[in-house]
């Protein structure tokens, strides 16, 4: 039996429980408070390492190389980062899912990673040309990625069906934390890049510790583990849409939503800078992520307990993607200050919806019980994709194609695109 609680403070960590592959997907015990939060604490690690550079300090970093191509050299290097993440979450997780270790088959790699990203943004932050910052983030990327492999998976590990949306809504509010958290963080530490970077990689360390030491993990045994085979591995990256086409539908569905996500949130720095003319864009960033997560918190939690009393999901994700869509529109129409603060407001409920019950959703579409690390980190595919395609897509947008205006209408017209893709998920109400 697994626990739902974690150990108090002080107390030896239980020695985890011996689980069989093949029985992880059918626990049912209710997960508590404490498993809950610590988790969620470990999320928050990951997306803080990931966030506030992206939002804050790369791009000071790479103004202060070329302020005249500064958003040319933020594409080039969030999409190597992508890149890096791609490969290197389904393998995590592959390998997350053979690992026989007594602490767990999570774990390990949660530590493993929260080491190796922290490393990885120490290394950035003392880099002054777009190479050495390129290479510090991909290993930043790397090891986040390890982590997110390790901090995903306990939810389709450990958590019944009819608790999972909720799960998903406290680990999905985390993620809407990283943005505020990560923009908080900054400017206590005076706003600096270095003290920024210092800052992230403690705080990337220091909370994925909680679910490490007090939570237990299934240990999977040693018969029951999947043979490591290179051939395996590579083809795991691969999961057929043919065969399984629920999980096929529910990554389409992800990847053109965090597409517009990405899209609308690559340069909201420069946005307030070049279309607002905000005369703080630091601290304007920060207001606005303070916004989209109190708008998130209101959302996520309610979206999830309905969805899972009723056990719908799909109808829920359409609504998210509409209310999002309405708030890219109202930045692409409206370069003003007060229409900002609003549009944040509803981009925040919108994704609040959907990171509870999306993450819920897609839980229940993976193919097989022996994978489930891998298959999400396929599905994570969907979410560091756009960080490679978003690029792409912006830049020659606010360059040539409408500015920030169009970058936004670009952004609503994405997010829309998923809303009717999601009810070709037939397994999942």
């Amino acid at each position: 039996m697994i626990s739902g609680e974690p150990a108090g403070p002080g107390r030896a960590t239980e020695p985890a429980v011996p689980v069989p592959v093949v029985a992880v997907a059918e626990l049912r015990g209710r997960v508590g408070g404490g498993w809950i939060g610590a988790l969620s604490l470990a999320n928050l690690a990951v997306f803080l390492g990931f966030f506030t550079p992206i939002q804050i300090l790369l791009p000071l970093q790479l103004e202060r190389l070329d302020a005249a191509h500064k958003a040319d050299l933020l594409s080039w290097v969030t999409g190597v980062g992508a890149l890096v993440a791609m490969l290197v979450n389904p393998l995590a997780g592959a390998v997350s899912d053979r690992t026989t270790s007594r602490f767990g088959r999570r774990r390990p790699w949660i530590v493993l990673g929260a080491l190796l990203g922290a490393g990885g943004l120490l290394y950035t932050a003392g880099r002054h040309s777009l190479p050495g910052v390129i290479v510090g983030w991909a290993l930043a990327q790397a090891g986040l990625n390890v982590m997110l492999a390790g901090v995903t998976t306990p939810v389709v590990d450990q958590v019944p069906v009819g608790q999972r949306a909720v799960v998903s809504g406290w680990t999905g509010i985390s993620q809407s934390l990283g943005l505020v958290a990560g923009a908080g963080l900054v400017t206590v530490l005076g706003g600096g890049v270095l003290a920024g970077y210092g800052g992230t990689a403690i705080a990337v360390v220091v909370l994925g510790l909680p679910f490490v030491l007090f939570c237990r993990d299934p240990v999977l045994p040693p018969a029951a583990r999947a043979p490591f085979r290179l051939r395996t591995l590579a083809a795991g990256y691969w999961v057929s849409p043919r065969r399984y086409p629920d999980f096929g539908w529910a990554f389409l569905t992800r990847l053109l939503i965090n597409l517009g996500n990405a899209i609308g949130t690559l340069y909201l720095l420069y946005y307030l800078t070049d279309a607002v003319h905000y005369p703080s864009p630091d601290s304007g960033v920060l207001v606005l992520t303070a916004v989209y997560t109190a708008a998130a918190l209101l959302t996520a939690i309610p979206a999830g307990a309905i969805s899972d009393r009723t056990g719908r999901r799909r109808a829920l994700v359409v609504v998210s993607c509409v209310v999002m869509a309405a708030a890219a529109l109202l930045l692409a129409l409206f370069h003003s200050w007060p229409v900002t603060i609003v549009a944040a407001f509803v981009l925040g409920a919108g994704y609040g919806i959907y990171l509870a019950v999306d993450q819920a959703l897609v839980t229940q579409v993976l193919p097989v019980a022996a994978d489930h690390a891998k298959d999400l980190g396929v599905i994570n595919i969907a979410n560091s994709g756009p960080q490679v395609l978003a690029p792409a897509l912006a830049a020659p947008v606010v360059s040539h194609l409408g500015g920030y205006g169009g970058l936004y209408a670009l952004t609503a017209v994405v997010t829309l695109l998923a809303a009717p893709l999601v009810h070709r998920i037939r397994g999942v109400a």
